[in-house]
């Protein structure tokens, strides 16, 4: 029995750049998505969620000079590109996918309608969600956080490139003290960077655990439906 049935995958666009920093890596790409279908094959339901960073980001140095919400219409669009790319890596290895993009582009994605998407993930169709929330000043964690909620997702897994959430960056220090499960309160209090401040408190107040996981470590994700404690658990309350 799985331990989480319908899963919400927020993914980096830096995660898809690889060792390249930027850009799309296809051996990246491709790992992501057989991992993907080993955890469809055990029956679970999966949403994804994909930044941008690795091709565009709003709050970048290069947009430095920009107006910010032109700047962040860039960067959702940087994110369909990303899952555009995604779709087709998924395709490659026999999942069925759906695109769904919150700015309408009816010639490469269906817009987002909540319904067709839930429908999308009982017909066994992993389903990825595109150009952010559609609003500037937004992030794709905010994103993230609002879509699980709106397809009524057991979980938010976070796959990042370390192990769970630490109380500093444990590639800098490492003496970093590492959480198994943290409440949400306590994200917010210590200002630790699992997913920003909106998201978090959407999360917080509709009850939706997160999971931080290193999603380049094999097997990870399909450990932590099968019930295995993996990364670090965000929620209401830790013991």
């Amino acid at each position: 029995m799985l331990q989480y049935k319908r899963i919400l995958l927020k993914l980096s666009g830096e995660a898809l750049a690889g060792t390249d920093g930027y850009g799309i890596n296809a051996d990246m790409l491709r790992r992501y998505a057989e991992e993907i279908k080993e955890a469809k094959d055990m029956g679970a339901e999966i949403a994804l969620v994909i930044g941008g960073g690795n091709i565009f980001r709003g709050m970048s140095e290069a947009a430095s000079n920009m107006d910010r919400v032109q700047a962040d219409y860039m960067g959702m669009l940087a994110t369909v590109i990303n899952a555009i790319a995604f779709q087709d890596a998924l395709e490659s290895v026999g999942v069925y996918t759906r695109l769904q993009t919150a700015i309408k582009m009816e010639q490469i994605a269906e817009p987002f309608i909540r319904r067709r998407a839930i429908r999308h993930l009982e017909k066994g169709r992993v389903v990825i969600f595109g150009a952010g929330t559609g609003n500037p000043y937004f992030t794709t964690d905010t994103a993230a956080s609002l879509r699980a909620i709106e397809i009524e997702a057991d979980v938010i897994v976070k796959g990042t490139r370390v192990d769970g959430v630490y109380d500093s960056d444990p590639e800098k220090n490492p003496d970093a003290e590492f959480f198994p499960s943290i409440s949400y309160i306590d994200v917010i209090r210590k200002n630790l960077r699992v997913m920003d401040m909106t998201a978090i408190t959407l999360c917080r107040e509709n009850v939706l655990p997160i999971v931080v996981m290193n999603m380049n470590e094999k097997g990870n994700f399909t450990r932590l439906l099968s019930g295995e404690h993996v990364g670090t658990l965000v929620k209401g309350e830790t013991n």
